[in-house]
């Protein structure tokens, strides 16, 4: 892999840990400006909302600039949103720090997965995605729990802190590692909003939503879920969750490498067993080994669906991808945030702390059916191409014919 592509991963690391970290870090900002747990959520929900609002909007603004110099300003803003968390004077400010940082996000991803595409060859391109996102997978194995260690012995703003070096490392990454493209000219966010009329890419999002939804409907409750049900310390938590990063890790990186050779099989694969593994959570929580394993397998076919959707988005908008690209990562994060309310709703409604599990077998077993839908109209359109060819194929040379001035026969003799 080009060292272009380590660039673009360390910045995925950076992004990857601010946005999961506050799960550590909560108590210590609710406990600092005296705020209920529940508004200290708030920093979480302004993110997941950041990314999906701003992943366009930003994309939209950068539709005219040079992709490096995009990315470079992209982390300025990281580096800027999270510096202001880190010496935020009010919990107003931290909040407006995540906001900003949050800018960040889909952009980042949506047009770095561009850039990862086109620093290889055709047959590469889902692998060069997986690369960069295994900076995202990583920062749950390694990056989270360091940052969330690091603000439990030292302070919430030291690991906002560090988080801000990381994306000054990136930023440099990117500067110096990240060859120059060629500059956009013209308005092109046009035929850029054009590719949301394709079918085909609405069908790709939809199933972005369901299915990376359906992984954090039940991880996202995962903490009482093995400590009541499956009898876990609390203190174990945080290896649970690394072993769900560690998933994802391996997730990601087959994801990549099988949907470079067969893309929709893959993305069928990936979704059915992520559906049976969460229906089988259902009953396995209440195991601690079996508990264990399905956390893995959780995190490692939920993530072996993302290169291939994103893959799947950018092909089906190929001749303006980056908006695109970039919408798809607003569309995980919105079903990030559907995964978790419809986790919360089940639990609310009495079903137990292992509800969340088989409502999110749902979501992709859902996405199965739209992956499905979207091959056959691939198959229905391939048809029509062939249907056509021949007509065309003979009109051309009825002109040839003619243009030759060779006899051309009309009707029978």
């Amino acid at each position: 892999m080009p060292l272009a592509l380590w660039a673009l991963a360390i910045g995925a690391f950076g992004i990857g840990t601010t946005e999961f970290v506050v799960t550590g870090v909560l108590p210590g900002i609710a406990d600092e400006f005296g705020v209920p747990i529940s508004v200290a959520g708030n920093v979480a929900t302004v993110y997941a909302m950041g990314v999906f609002i701003g992943a366009p909007l930003t994309t939209a603004i950068g539709t005219r600039v040079e992709r490096k110099r995009m990315l470079a300003a992209l982390m300025v803003l990281f580096v800027v949103g999270n510096l202001i968390t880190s010496v935020a004077p009010t919990f107003g400010v931290v909040l407006v720090g995540r906001v900003i940082t949050s800018l960040t996000h889909g952009a980042f991803f949506g047009i770095g997965a561009v850039v990862a595409a086109d620093l290889v060859a055709p047959n590469k391109r889902a692998s060069a995605i997986a690369f960069m996102f295994t900076g995202l997978t990583i920062a749950n194995v390694v990056g989270v729990p360091a940052a969330t260690l690091l603000g439990q012995s030292a302070s919430w703003r030291a690991t906002y802190g560090v988080i801000t070096l990381l994306g000054v490392i990136g930023l440099i990454g990117i500067l110096a590692l990240v060859p120059r493209g060629s500059t956009p000219k013209g308005a092109r966010i046009r035929p850029e909003l054009a590719a949301f009329t394709n079918p085909q890419v609405l069908l790709a999002m939809a199933m972005t939503v369901l299915g990376f939804g359906g992984v954090f409907v039940s991880i996202t409750y995962i903490a009482p879920m093995m400590v009541e049900v499956a009898g876990f310390a609390e203190s174990s938590v945080t290896w649970l969750l690394m072993l769900f990063g560690l998933g994802m890790v391996v997730g990601n990186s087959l994801g990549g490498r099988f949907a470079d050779r067969a893309l929709m099989p893959m993305l069928y694969t990936a979704l059915a067993a992520l559906a049976v593994v969460l229906l089988a959570f259902t009953w396995g929580a209440h195991s601690t080994i079996a508990s264990a394993v399905l956390v893995f397998l959780v995190g490692a076919f939920g993530f072996a669906t993302v290169p291939p959707l994103q893959k799947r988005v950018m092909d089906k908008a190929a001749e303006a991808p980056t908006l695109a690209s970039a919408m798809n990562i607003g569309f995980f994060n919105l079903g990030n945030a559907i995964g978790a309310w419809l986790g919360g709703f089940v639990i609310a409604q009495g079903f137990g702390l292992t509800a969340p599990n088989w409502a999110g077998a749902v979501l992709p077993a859902g996405a199965l059916l739209l992956a499905v839908l979207s091959a056959v109209l691939d198959r229905r359109d391939a048809a029509r191409r062939v249907a056509v060819a021949p007509a065309a194929t003979s009109t051309d040379e009825l002109a040839d014919a003619g243009a030759a001035g060779a006899p051309i026969s009309h009707g029978s003799p």
